[in-house]
């Protein structure tokens, strides 16, 4: 009877784990100026979204890159960042509406 309740305990606490890792925290640098830039608004993340995989394969080879700008303002620049990766990146749903269903035929 102990070894299903240990399995049981950490089928439960696996996912739970998981969950936490993805807890968003406070941003330390939210509306404050970096290196003499300003802050990243709303049309900044969207080009940030829009970029985002070339982003990231350039981030494998260059420690000096990153995929998000930890200086935004915020809700703005989140905002962007996402209709920017959406829009260009997931978009699949204009190409699934547009595909055609074969016809079904009848036999006989």
């Amino acid at each position: 009877m102990r070894a299903p309740s240990v399995a049981r305990s950490l089928l439960w606490l696996l996912p739970l784990l998981l969950l936490c890792a993805c807890a968003p925290s406070a941003n330390p640098l939210l509306d404050q100026a970096y290196n003499g830039r300003g802050v990243a608004g709303f049309w900044l993340g969207l080009w940030h979204g829009a970029i985002g995989w070339i982003t990231f394969i350039v981030s494998l080879f260059d420690s000096s890159v990153s995929v998000y700008e930890v200086s935004n303002s915020g809700w703005r620049y989140n905002l962007g960042f996402l209709l920017g990766a959406g829009l260009f990146h997931g978009g699949g749903s204009v190409t699934a509406s547009r595909r055609r269903r074969p016809e079904m035929r009848l036999i006989g």
